[in-house]
Order: structure tokens, then sequence, then C-alpha cells
């Protein structure tokens, strides 16, 4: 019995080293492969330091450059100047101050009256931010408010609620900017159902703010025939 087991364990090891040996004549074989693979991710992570070092970071500091002179033309009341300086900058570039350049023109250009230049900046900015990023999206809103796109406006302002996530401040505000829309579309009950969700869900706002939630409630019920 004691020698069918020692001939059952040496037969195991057998298989073991067997499997070892094949391993290791398949990566012999298969050597030139995977030195080829290794030259490979090599050459991957020196083209990505070559582009952090040698394209990307040169580049953030020119875009840098070129929007502080726009900061400065704008301090300094140039308005032209500040304009052309961030329509050119978020031209060039599509890193951080590239989205900034994007959004600055947007906003002067919102003032201009200028709503369409404004929106394509707009579409090309990614809303980032708590706070600055539901604030673009309400800009965007009131670029299409004036061009009496309500639908899109109304997505806009959707977009800004969200991004607010429940910000006592920010977010009622726009909630007021959507249901002024959809009084302008005489979607009245739709308008009484945005004012009496503030009231609900956002009771300090009227004490931050100088708007009369309940007066607006009031007429849009009064509208909608409540």
């Amino acid at each position: 019995m004691a020698k069918k087991q020692n001939q059952g364990a040496r037969t195991t090891l057998e298989e073991v080293n067997e499997s070892l040996s094949t391993a290791a004549q398949r990566i012999e074989d298969n050597k030139k492969y995977i030195n080829w693979a290794l030259i490979a991710i090599a050459a991957i992570v020196l083209l990505a330091v070559g582009y952090i070092y040698g394209i990307r970071n040169p580049n953030l500091q020119k875009a840098k450059d070129e929007i502080g002179k726009a900061d400065i033309a704008l301090i300094q009341g140039n308005q032209e100047e500040a304009l052309k300086g961030y329509e050119k900058v978020a031209a060039e570039f599509s890193n951080k101050p590239g989205e900034r350049a994007h959004l600055n023109a947007a906003i002067m250009l919102y003032e201009k009256g200028e709503y369409e230049k404004a929106l394509k900046h707009l579409q090309d900015y990614s809303p980032a931010g708590d706070l600055i990023g539901p604030a673009s999206q309400s800009l965007m809103g009131d670029c299409y408010v004036n061009l009496k796109q309500y639908d899109k406006a109304l997505a806009a302002y959707d977009k800004a609620i969200s991004l607010t996530k429940g910000n006592e401040s920010y977010a009622p505000a726009f909630m007021i900017k959507k249901a002024t829309v959809l009084h302008e579309q005489k979607k009245y009950a739709e308008e009484a159902a945005i004012f009496q969700s503030i009231l609900d869900d956002y009771p300090q706002y009227g004490q931050i703010s100088a708007f009369n939630v309940e007066k607006y409630l009031e007429r849009a019920n009064a509208l909608a025939g409540k």
C-alpha cells in the first residue's frame, strides 16, 4: 500500500514538473513576443510623458499667459480687447484656460445681446463645479429665452437645476426661471407646480430672496383655474 502511495506521489510530482517545464518552454518560445509587448508598452509611456512635458505643459502655460492678458484688459475696462483675447484662447486651446475662456466670452457676448454667439461658446464649455457649472447652463437657458427657443431654455434650466445638487440658493433661482418660461408658454399648471415645489423643498428661500414665491404661486393657480 505504501509503495502504491509513493508511486502516486511520484506521479504527481512528475506531472507538476512536466507542467512547469511546459510552461517554461512556452515562455521561452514566446519570449520574442513578450519582449515586443514590453517595448510597445514602454513606447506608449514615453509618448505619454513626451506629450505631458513637450506639448501639454507648454500649451497650458501659453494658454495661461494669453488668458491673463485678456483678464488684464477686462480689469482695465477694455471690453473689446478682452473679448477678442478670450475668443482667441477658446479657439486655440482645449485645456482649463480654454474652458474658462469659453465661459468668459459667453458672458460678455450675452451682455452685448449676441445670444447665438454666446451659445456657441457655452456649447463648447464643459460645465464643472457645483456653482459655475449650473450657472453656465442657466446662462444657456437665458440665451434661448432671448431667442424665444423656449423648449431648449427649459432643458437648459433643468440641467442647471440638476447640477446644483439641491443647493438652497441656486436651485430655487433656476426653478423660478423655468417657471417664468412655463408662464410665457401659458403652461400655468406646470408653473404652479414649480412654485409649490420651491415652497415644499426650499422653505427658507423666501427669507434669503426678495422673490415672493407664494404670490406667483397664487397667480399661476388662478390662471390654471384652481
